[in-house]
């Protein structure tokens, strides 16, 4: 909670209100404002609401619904492979795991002879791809693209797809999803 009223703060002090013009504004007293800005007090949704409006934001933005609790970095030695199915294609996730995210990213290699089959089953929302090193078949609603280095893709990932390695060289594609809220 008292993050909350540090983000308050923050809030007023970029509109250069001070503790009283702003619970003045709000409807409660400058000692209440006071808790709730050092995390003695919590408001209640009306409060907060109210606060919110005064300082041209949202509720969500003074509660950090968009704050990330991980770094926002993964470094190379911290991605991890996820999964990897039976034709030794493997998927690696180059962001880490938050309940409010609204995209992820992955890196996909294709060793020699390899396909997608079980790595993407779960996925909702629209798939983006991006060929960084090989050349890769898709195979979207039966029809087929020839996909190579710098090429991209994007679709909605609930169509029925298929990406495989053709080539004796491994190909690696940069995959962004977004979630689809149901």
């Amino acid at each position: 909670m008292n993050r909350i009223g540090e983000r308050i703060k923050r809030k007023r002090d970029q509109f250069k209100l001070n503790l009283n013009e702003l619970a003045k504004r709000v409807g409660i007293s400058s000692s209440a404002l006071s808790q709730i800005e050092n995390g003695k007090a919590f408001p209640t949704i009306i409060t907060l609401k109210s606060i919110a409006d005064q300082l041209q934001t949202t509720v969500g933005e003074l509660i950090g619904e968009n704050e990330s609790v991980q770094m926002p970095i993964v470094r190379k030695k911290e991605a991890k492979t996820i999964i990897t199915n039976d034709f030794g294609a493997d998927v690696m996730a180059l962001s880490y795991d938050e309940l409010n995210k609204l995209m992820d990213t992955f890196m996909v290699r294709f060793p020699e002879k390899s396909n997608s089959i079980g790595l993407f089953s779960k996925q909702t929302g629209q798939l983006f791809g991006y060929v960084i090193k090989g050349e890769l078949q898709l195979e979207l609603d039966n029809q087929t693209y020839h996909l190579e280095e710098g090429d991209s893709v994007y679709f909605n990932a609930r169509r029925n797809y298929q990406f495989s390695n053709l080539s004796k060289y491994t190909a690696e594609l940069l995959c962004v999803t977004s979630f689809k809220n149901n």
